[in-house]
């Protein structure tokens, strides 16, 4: 009998990093709100990239504020059979606590941030500073796009912070955009799709709600896949089901 062949790896594989509890007057809710902490596995010929780290340890206000449960970054890397050491690449969307909790672990890995984001996060009173200019933290910075690897590509999109970033991977069945908080979730994602589109397509009287920007630039690569930092659910366009 043959040998049975093994599962394909996936290309881009979610991480569950834990959970925290958004109080109700930042959720716009009558409720808080429990959002989870994503990252995200990028498998490619040129190695592995990570798309955020986690929820980092060391502001006890932020703490109190957010409830935050954690699962260790080295254990969700663990369970997608990789070695903090294998990581090649990481990219964080921005320098806020919840996205770079892990870039201590990853000491001498390249981070690619924006400049700004990263000027920011030196600035104090925006981060938790110990996970800023840790020992080995190797930055690259950049000021717009630009080209991890080939179809691999850093795409500006600010709005939750000025230097905000997020990722668009190239596929055999079309790009996935790695969003992380551009938008807080796919449904925020996706009435800025349709605004864009009623702008684009005339729809008579006013007024109109507004899209940031950057979301022509997603649009150019045709996103067959949107996945956030924050919510579970993908965003993918009308016809792709």
């Amino acid at each position: 009998m043959a040998e049975p062949h093994p599962a394909p790896v996936p290309a881009i594989r979610r991480l569950d990093l834990g959970y925290f509890v958004r109080p109700a007057g930042e959720a716009d809710n009558p409720e808080p709100r429990v959002e989870p902490v994503l990252a995200y596995l990028v498998r490619r010929p040129e190695g592995l990239l990570l798309f955020d780290t986690g929820l980092g340890e060391g502001d006890p206000e932020a703490d109190a504020h957010y409830r935050p449960v954690r699962r260790p970054l080295a254990a969700a890397l663990a369970a997608a059979g990789v070695a903090p050491g294998e990581v090649d690449v990481v990219v964080n969307c921005h320098l806020h606590f919840d996205h770079c909790g892990g870039n201590p672990l990853l000491a001498g890995v390249p981070v690619w941030t924006q400049a700004a984001e990263l000027a920011q996060a030196r600035a104090g009173g925006y981060t938790i500073d110990a996970l800023v200019d840790f020992p080995g933290a190797r930055y690259r910075e950049l000021d717009g796009e630009a080209e991890v690897w080939p179809g691999v590509r850093v795409v500006p999109t600010p709005g939750h912070t000025a230097g905000h970033q997020s990722l668009v991977v190239a596929g055999a069945d079309g790009c996935t955009v790695l969003a992380g908080q551009a938008c807080d979730t796919a449904s925020a994602y996706g009435a800025a799709v349709l605004a864009r589109r009623a702008a684009e397509e005339g729809v008579v009287g006013a007024p109109l709600p507004g899209y940031p920007a950057w979301l022509e630039r997603l649009a150019a690569f045709g996103p067959r896949r949107v996945l956030f930092a924050h919510d579970y659910a993908v965003w993918e366009p009308a016809g792709a089901v």
